[in-house]
């Protein structure tokens, strides 16, 4: 390649790249995931619009399970652990046992109405019935839905991915015809414990590294982050465990842990997981065939018919009666369930193993993809009205940043009094901080200052306080108590080195 085709390549990247960020604009104001119109720019520049013919359905996988692997980083990363702890149980069924019915449940339907053979009818019931994380997380993030259904839906969306890989990728093998029932389910429960021991270890040694680490540039952290996110994915699949698992618990533990520069890096890691969004579904768009989309159009329908209406119900039933949630809430969850990069990668399996049916299995689940996610996506926040799901409370957490300062054995945190924090209207010196901890700095309206104990807070102030070290958890969580409850939080409760107040 000389330079003259350097600079047309990179002169095309550049404008795919900013039509698909004006893309992300439209598609917030039609309430659909992004990737619909990703995947239509991929279309447009493929083999029926400008002719660009790609056909590599075993790159498409690889590249297609490293994006999966940055999206699912930054959904665990973006996750508040302290919201989903408590329907991490719920969540767990339903992307193991919920699954497994969908799956069953479609398949069925597919075989019986189709008259396909079982083997397709099996891949197209598992390739269909995973949710999709990107999809979930973009959707769910923009609408105002309870803090409790949207962490169940999108803690199961990152954890469906792994049981449905391993069953598509034995289904497609020459394992087919000797793998048993119960062969395949010890197979994904042993991948799905190693995953998560390993994204767990991992990240627990990456939160005391960069903990400890005064890096000689701010930017290295998000860098060094996402490093052992990866470190996790790549440690969890050379020991044989699920390594998609492996790298959604690291980000998840990552970005609950004490980070510094935490902002940073989760503002870093969320335009990495945009460019796996535009990359991947471009990509995809470019494997996709528009000549033989319109045949398997009634083949699409029939499917996402049968998991929509049929087997997703059914199998949120199943799994959510039994934790005793209503069924009005089970029914937003049933719909919420939507689909999109990870069906169209699964289905690029079979593709790769050569099966017969792996063109129109490919084809099927494109379209059904885009003809579900155009149903669902729009029609979510008048479900969420309707089954009581919508919530019109803003959050008020507050958004702390830090950095280590190396030789002085401190810490430096800042924070933003954002709107709805309780943060405003407290004075300094009833924050109550750890006696070690002080607010050296405020920025109020352009003008610095050095706050007096009797200094009120307001909104949009930015807040810097210095910390040993060692004090650094319990002034995070003072700090987030009074933001969210005010200068009466944990009144009656002593902090390390506080005396109790009454």
């Amino acid at each position: 390649m000389d330079p003259a085709d350097l600079d047309l390549v990179v002169l095309a990247v550049a404008g795919v790249v900013l039509a698909a960020v004006v893309a992300v604009r439209v598609s917030s104001r039609l309430g659909l995931p992004s990737l619909l119109l990703y995947l239509a720019l991929g279309l447009a520049i493929g083999e029926a619009g400008l002719g660009l013919e790609f056909e590599d359905a075993d790159l498409t996988q690889v590249l297609g399970t490293v994006a999966l692997a940055v999206i699912l980083a930054e959904g665990g990363f973006t996750t508040d652990w302290r919201v989903v702890r408590p329907v991490a149980p719920l969540a767990g069924v339903l992307a193991t046992v919920g699954v497994a019915t969908s799956v069953a449940v479609t398949s069925t339907l597919v075989h019986v109405v189709l008259d396909v053979d079982l083997r397709t009818a099996i891949l197209l019931g598992a390739v269909a019935s995973s949710t999709d994380a990107a999809a979930v997380f973009s959707v769910l993030r923009a609408l105002p839905v309870r803090s409790r259904l949207r962490s169940t839906v999108e803690a199961e969306s990152g954890f469906n991915d792994p049981p449905v890989i391993i069953l598509v990728t034995v289904v497609a093998s020459d394992a087919w015809g000797t793998a048993s029932g119960l062969g395949i389910l010890g197979e994904v429960v042993v991948q799905l414990v190693l995953g998560v021991v390993v994204g767990v270890v991992v990240a627990r040694i990456g939160l005391w590294v960069l903990a400890r680490s005064a890096l000689p540039a701010s930017g290295l952290y998000p860098i060094a982050t996402l490093a052992f996110a990866f470190l996790a994915f790549a440690v969890a699949g050379v020991a044989g465990g699920s390594a998609l698992m492996a790298i959604y618990v690291a980000g998840l533990v990552l970005g609950n842990g004490t980070l510094p520069h935490r902002t940073s890096t989760a503002g870093f890691v969320g335009g990495l997981a945009w460019l796996a969004q535009i990359g991947l579904f471009i990509l995809l768009g470019l494997l996709a065939s528009p000549g033989r989309l319109w045949d398997a159009l009634p083949h699409a329908l029939v499917v996402g018919g049968a998991l929509t209406l049929v087997a997703r119900p059914l199998s949120v039933a199943l799994c959510a009666t039994p934790f005793g949630v209503p069924w009005r809430e089970q029914v937003f969850v049933s719909w919420a369930g939507l689909r999109g990069a990870v069906p169209v990668v699964l289905a690029t399996i079979p593709l790769s193993a050569g099966l017969p049916a792996a063109e129109r299995v490919f084809d099927v689940v494109l379209l059904l993809v885009v003809v579900f996610t155009l149903l669902q996506g729009p029609t979510l926040p008048w479900v969420a009205r309707v089954t009581g799901a919508a919530s019109a409370e803003n959050p008020r957490d507050v958004t702390i940043e830090s950095a280590p300062l190396d030789d002085l054995g401190a810490t430096l945190l800042q924070l933003t009094v954002a709107p709805g924090s309780r943060l405003a209207g407290v004075e300094v010196g009833e924050l109550r901080l750890p006696p070690r901890a002080a607010v050296s700095l405020v920025l109020r309206a352009g003008e610095v200052f050095a706050p007096s104990p009797t200094t009120g807070l307001r909104v949009g102030d930015h807040v810097l306080v210095v910390a040993p070290r060692a004090d650094r958890a319990p002034v995070e969580r003072r700090l987030r108590a009074v933001s969210a409850s005010g200068r009466l939080a944990g009144w009656y409760a002593a902090l390390p080195g506080e005396a109790v107040r009454r």
